[in-house]
């Protein structure tokens, strides 16, 4: 049985793998009879070896395949790969495809890979073979859906605004959302999951990364701001979300500066500014203390200013963030 499993939603494609893996019986003799292969690496004899390797103590045996099919993708979508003639290249998919196509009824292989275009040679060779399940990033409807039904699969529930909230907060990564459901459910104890619990549970899950990204850009430091922005946005944060994070926390430590060169007390700064978790109050503090008030104002300012631009349509959120590091981090210190 060949079994081909593609897309940029690994979250949805790895709970399909593991329903693969279920449906073959004992998990200890599954361990035993699986092996993993690198795609990008895989001789055409190593394939057919491990293909053709008898299972032990059982029917089945699972190999899983990682890339290959990424192998015979168009120009630039494969990565470093090594570079293969045309003809070269349409030999070699012709006898993966001769070598697939005879592997014993023993073993379950499953071709694993991202994004996959449909002229892919190797993939379009296939799919009449193979039980082809693609899985791209959910979005809009189909995202609000999907987490309306993992709630109730967690035993909560959930108002259309919490839902909302969730996808404007974490997008379409499942990984995050997942993880994040799980924690509102326990959070929520029983009753249903509001728009304020999102607001409350999700954004600390950020925060510290947020906090991060604050002091590399008052530091001019270029590339820890766009490597912790990437980490952000790769891990499922909207941009709209950052940049309401990033500008309640500049607002947050120009707030804190006025207060301490009043000779504010950290308990009534505290209060004034609404902060119930210690670790943001030291962090505030902190950023207070670092930098020169001009250089946390002009950072609001671009703040702004930036949001403006994604509101008016001038720039997409993402794009936006990245001019603002950008502009931001070239400038001199005064």
């Amino acid at each position: 049985m060949l079994y081909i499993l593609s897309g940029q939603d690994d979250f949805s494609l790895g709970e399909s793998l593991e329903e693969i893996k279920r449906g073959m019986g004992d998990e200890a003799l599954l361990a035993a009879n699986t092996t993993v292969l690198d795609g990008q690496q895989v001789t055409l004899e190593q394939l057919k070896a491990v293909c053709e390797t008898v299972p032990f103590l059982s029917e089945r045996r699972l190999v899983i395949v990682n890339g290959l099919l990424g192998r015979f993708e168009p120009k630039g979508k494969s990565g470093g790969q090594k570079k293969i003639t045309p003809v070269n290249r349409q030999n070699e998919h012709k006898l993966l495809v001769d070598c697939i196509s005879q592997i014993p009824d023993s073993t379950i292989l499953v071709l694993i890979d991202g994004r996959l275009v449909s002229k892919n040679p190797l993939l379009r060779a296939l799919s009449t073979r193979a039980e082809v399940r693609t899985f791209p990033l959910l979005r809009n409807t189909e995202l609000r859906k999907w987490i309306q039904r993992r709630v109730l699969e967690e035993g909560g529930s959930i108002s259309l605004g919490a839902v909302n909230q969730l996808v404007k907060l974490v997008g379409s990564n499942l990984w995050i959302m997942s993880s994040e459901i799980n924690k509102l459910v326990l959070f929520t104890s029983g009753r249903r999951i509001e728009e304020e619990d999102v607001t409350r549970v999700v954004s600390y899950s950020h925060q510290v990364n947020v906090f991060a990204m604050v002091d590399a850009i008052l530091e001019f430091k270029t590339g820890i701001a766009e490597q912790s922005l990437q980490q952000l946005l790769e891990r499922g944060a909207a941009p709209a979300y950052l940049l309401a994070m990033l500008l309640r926390q500049v607002e947050m430590v120009v707030r804190a500066k006025e207060l301490r060169n009043q000779g504010k007390p950290e308990v009534e700064i505290q209060n004034k500014l609404g902060l119930t978790s210690e670790f943001a109050l030291r962090k505030t503090l902190e950023q207070a203390g670092r930098y020169s008030l001009a250089r946390i104002k002009e950072a609001y300012h671009r703040l702004l200013e930036t949001d403006l631009s994604i509101k008016t349509g001038k720039y997409s959120g993402e794009l936006a963030l990245n001019i603002l590091i950008a502009e931001l981090c070239q400038r001199r210190k005064t």
